[in-house]
C-alpha cells in the first residue's frame, strides 16, 4: 500500500492525519478513501470498458456495502452485485438503478426472489433447480418477465485459500456440469413463460494472481455454449466471468493490473466464438475485493502489551476478531504500522493481539515496530474488504464506525454502535422480568 505518511511523524491516509481520526472519533475505527475507490472505477473504465466493446462491470458488494457505497458506484456508472435481500433493500433505499443490479446467491428465499422481481433486478444469476423452479412461479404470479444467467461450476480450482475458493466441481456453488442436470435447467428456462434465459456465469474464487484459470473455465465454457446452440439453438447473449483478482495484503503478494487479467479474457472470449461460430457475448466482471481492499484501513488504539522473555511480546489492542474475522477465519495476513510514529525505526518484534476471549484473536503475527507503548495508535492496512461486511459483536463488542476520507475531509458513513445498540432488539418475556431471585445457600 502506498504510504502517504513516511515523511512525516503522523501517518497521512486520504488527506488526513491518522491521529486526528482516532481522536475525534474513537477507535477502532474503519476508514475508506473515497478517491482510492474512484480510482479503480476509472482503472475499469479505461481498461475494460473503453477498451473492449460490449461490455459491463458490476461491482461485488459484499466486500464493503452501505448506502454511501451505492452511491459512489452508481456515480461512477458501474453496476452492483448483490447476494441477498439485505443487500438488496441497502441498495433500492440507497436509490441505486435497480436494472443495474446482478442478484448472486446458492440459496436465495422466496422472499428474497419476491422483491427481486418486484423490484425489476436487472439479473438473476440462478444457481440450482430449486431456485429457477420458484423464480418462474415468482415471475408469473407477479407478472414480470425475468432475466436470468445460470452459475456454472467450471470444475476449476485457483491456488488460493480453500475458504474462497468456489470454481472447482465440489463446491456448493454453481450447478455440476453433469449433462442431465444441464439439459434440464436450460429445456426449463428456455420453455418458461417469465425468464428470459441472457447466458452463464461462473465465479472461480478469490486472490487469484494467475490469469490461467479464467481461460481454462473459459474453454469449459464454450464447450457449453456450443453443446447449447446445436442442442437448442440457444446462443448465450451474456457471459459473466465473476471477479477474484488478486490484491496485495502482505510480501510475496503478487498482484497484477487489471488488464493482465481482462485482456486475456477479452481475447480468449472472441477466438472461442469464433472457434464455435456464434456471436461475442457482452463480458461481464465482478470485482470486489480488488475495489476497496486498499481504500481502507482500520485505526487501533493499543492498550496491554505483555512481555514474555525469550517467547513474544503481545501488543493488545481495543478490536480484533469481532470487527476483523479474517486471520481467525482463513489465516489472512495484514501489514500495519504504529500511526503516531511514522518517524522512527522499526526495532521491536511484536504480536498484534485482539481483546477477545479467543486464543485466535490474533491480527498480526511478529510485525516489527517501533519502540511501543500504550495510547499509541496502531493502523493496519488494506482492510477495506470483508472487515466492516463481516464485523460480529461478539464479547458484545459494539461494531466500529466508517468514515470516509476524502483529500483532507473526513465524513461518518456509519455510525459506531453503543451498548443500547446491542439491546434494541431484545425483550424478556414478562413471567421472568418478575422472576424472584433464588439466593445462594
Amino acid at each position: 500500500m502506498e504510504n502517504e505518511g513516511r515523511k512525516k511523524k503522523h501517518l497521512i491516509f486520504g488527506g488526513c492525519d491518522t491521529t486526528a481520526l482516532a481522536e475525534k472519533y474513537g477507535t477502532p475505527l474503519y476508514v475508506m478513501d473515497e478517491q482510492r475507490i474512484r480510482s479503480k472505477c476509472k482503472e475499469i473504465r479505461e481498461v475494460f470498458l473503453a477498451k473492449h466493446e460490449n461490455t459491463r462491470a458490476v461491482y461485488a458488494s459484499k466486500a464493503f456495502l452501505n448506502m454511501t457505497m451505492c452511491k459512489i458506484i452508481e456515480s461512477e456508472g458501474l453496476g452492483l452485485d448483490v447476494v441477498s435481500g439485505g443487500e438488496l433493500f441497502t441498495a433500492i433505499q440507497a436509490g441505486f438503478p435497480t436494472a443495474d443490479i446482478i442478484f448472486h446467491g446458492n440459496n436465495k428465499s422466496y422472499e428474497e426472489l419476491t422483491l427481486a422481481v418486484k423490484y425489476d433486478v436487472g439479473r438473476i444469476v440462478v444457481d440450482n433447480v430449486y431456485e429457477l423452479e420458484m423464480l418462474q412461479k415468482i415471475a408469473k404470479s407477479n407478472k414480470k418477465k425475468t432475466k436470468i444467467l445460470f452459475r456454472i461450476a467450471p470444475g476449476i480450482e485457483g491456488s488460493t485459500h480453500k475458504y474462497i475458493s468456489t470454481g472447482q466441481k465440489d463446491s456448493k456453488f454453481g450447478i455440476p456440469l453433469a449433462e442431465e442436470q444441464l439439459n434440464h435447467v436450460v429445456a426449463f428456462a428456455l420453455k418458461a413463460s417469465h425468464l428470459e434465459l441472457m447466458g452463464f456465469h461462473f465465479h472461480l474464487g478469490s486472490q487469484l494472481f494467475e490469469n490461467g484459470i479464467y481461460i481454462a473455465a473459459l474453454e469449459v465454457l464454450a464447450k457449453l455454449m456450443k453443446d447449447m446452440k446445436e442442442r437448442y439453438d440457444f446462443v448465450s447473449k451474456e457471459v459473466n466471468v465473476g471477479g477474484g483478482f488478486g490484491i496485495f495484503y502482505v510480501e510475496g503478494d503478487q498482484p497484477k493490473p487489471l488488464e493482465y487479467f481482462t485482456d486475456q479474457i477479452m481475447d480468449k472470449v472472441k477466438s472461442l466464438c469464433l472457434e464455435i461460430g456464434v456471436t461475442v457475448p457482452k463480458v461481464i466482471i465482478e470485482p470486489g475485493r480488488w475495489m476497496v481492499a486498499e481504500a481502507g484501513i482500520t485505526l487501533y488504539t493499543i492498550g496491554a502489551i505483555k512481555d514474555i522473555p525469550g517467547v513474544r511480546t503481545y501488543v493488545s489492542v481495543d478490536g480484533g476478531l469481532p470487527d476483523n474475522p479474517r486471520p481467525a477465519l482463513y489465516s489472512a495476513k495484514y501489514q500495519g504500522d504504529i500511526a503516531n510514529k511514522m518517524n522512527l525505526e522499526k526495532v521491536q518484534k511484536v504480536t498484534i493481539a485482539g481483546k477477545c476471549c479467543e486464543t485466535g484473536d490474533i491480527l498480526i503475527w511478529d510485525i516489527m515496530v517501533p519502540p511501543v507503548k500504550s495510547g499509541d495508535i496502531l493502523a493496519v492496512y488494506n482492510t477495506g474488504a470483508y472487515n466492516y461486511s463481516m464485523a460480529s459483536n461478539y464479547n458484545r463488542l459494539p461494531r466500529p464506525p466508517v468514515v470516509l476520507v476524502n483529500e483532507g475531509s473526513d465524513h461518518v458513513i456509519v455510525r459506531r454502535e453503543t451498548y443500547e445498540d446491542l439491546l434494541h432488539r431484545e425483550e424478556i418475556p414478562m413471567y421472568l422480568q418478575k422472576k424472584e431471585r433464588i439466593e445462594m445457600i
